[in-house]
């Protein structure tokens, strides 16, 4: 039994009352982001929605002892997509399709990026004030495609829309442990540019190991940059990186209602709409950006780089600009 204390401290504890959609929570990714989100005090007003099953993982969720509500949505219901978005705070969209051995993440495109659209302009209109988070791949493209229908619908807010490449930064702190026989909780790495193959760029020179042998060094910003591939390949066709990518958009969700929240020093890398690069016409790019009531409060520069990470950083500006090109196009020219 509880003491008369306990008892007064469990009854007035507070919780946050925010409203969190996931947008393809039946999938590989959505579902256990689905249960992330259902464990987070923050999260009064869970919904998920995809096209089926998620009356059943929002069953399933439900009987977990939380201070929250969790509710399932599908298309059948008629305004199943309008009733899921309705004056949410936050929408996850992990829907699309995973890779499979041999697909790049670029792949996806032809058919992830009809998705992305089509829920980005249910986004537009039932839920213009939420924060918007990007998980579908590619992301350095679903990105851009979510910013051009939001635009075209005349609801566009770059402080809330963004691309979660929280993956890379996860699995950059716990590589670099492996290198380094550390533990992976106290590495920090940022990761800046975006979210696909030479893109990502883990700065190395940032972190307590920039002395790193050269060889080590290389083979560990190439399983960062590549590291999907492993989970892909391991997974023998069965599927992507679900489980990680699913703690990575939790944690991201987290840090998002922690701005929202006020709480201070709320920095996370994120693929956003910048002012760093546009010049040489790039209008997205990650790097640490500040949370806050707002959204994105401060977006910082990606600081002092080697040599070597500003050679990288050439070919990720290359590659981003046609990857966020392709994206703007796939709207626009629609």
């Amino acid at each position: 039994m509880f003491s008369r204390v306990a008892r007064r401290a469990f009854s007035t504890t507070k919780f946050n009352p925010y409203k969190v959609t996931v947008l393809g929570a039946g999938g590989g990714i959505g579902q256990p982001l689905s249960l992330l989100l259902k464990l987070n005090h923050k999260v009064t007003d869970l919904r998920l929605y995809d096209l089926r099953g998620a009356k059943g993982v929002a069953t399933d969720l439900s009987h977990i002892p939380t201070n929250s509500v969790v509710r399932g949505f599908t298309p059948d219901e008629g305004d199943g997509l309008k009733e899921a978005l309705k004056d949410t705070d936050v929408v996850l969209i992990p829907a699309g399709v995973p890779r499979k051995p041999g697909m790049t993440r670029d792949d996806l495109f032809s058919i992830n990026a009809g998705i992305v659209r089509d829920l980005a302009a249910a986004i537009a209109e039932n839920a213009p004030n939420a924060a918007v988070l990007v998980i579908s791949n590619p992301v350095n493209s679903t990105v851009p495609i979510v910013a051009e229908v939001l635009k075209s619908k005349g609801v566009y807010n770059p402080k809330k829309l963004f691309g979660v490449t929280t993956l890379d930064v996860i699995r950059a702190s716990r590589f670099i442990s492996e290198v380094e026989g550390t533990n992976p909780t106290t590495e920090k790495v940022t990761v800046v540019g975006g979210h696909s193959g030479i893109t990502i760029i883990p700065l190395i020179s940032q972190t307590k190991h920039k002395l790193m042998d050269k060889e080590k060094r290389e083979a560990l910003i190439h399983r960062i940059q590549f590291g999907g591939d492993e989970v892909v390949k391991a997974k023998n066709g069965a599927g992507s990186a679900t489980l990680s990518m699913a703690q990575a958009g939790a944690k991201f969700a987290n840090s998002v209602l922690a701005g929202f929240e006020g709480e201070r020093d709320v920095i996370e890398p994120t693929f956003v709409d910048s002012p760093l690069y546009k010049s040489e016409g790039i209008d997205f790019f990650a790097s640490p950006v500040q949370l806050g009531p707002r959204g994105v409060e401060k977006i910082f520069p990606i600081g002092e780089i080697t040599a070597e990470e500003e050679e990288m950083l050439a070919k990720c500006k290359e590659t981003l600009k046609k990857n966020i090109e392709k994206g703007e196009k796939f709207v626009t020219q629609a």
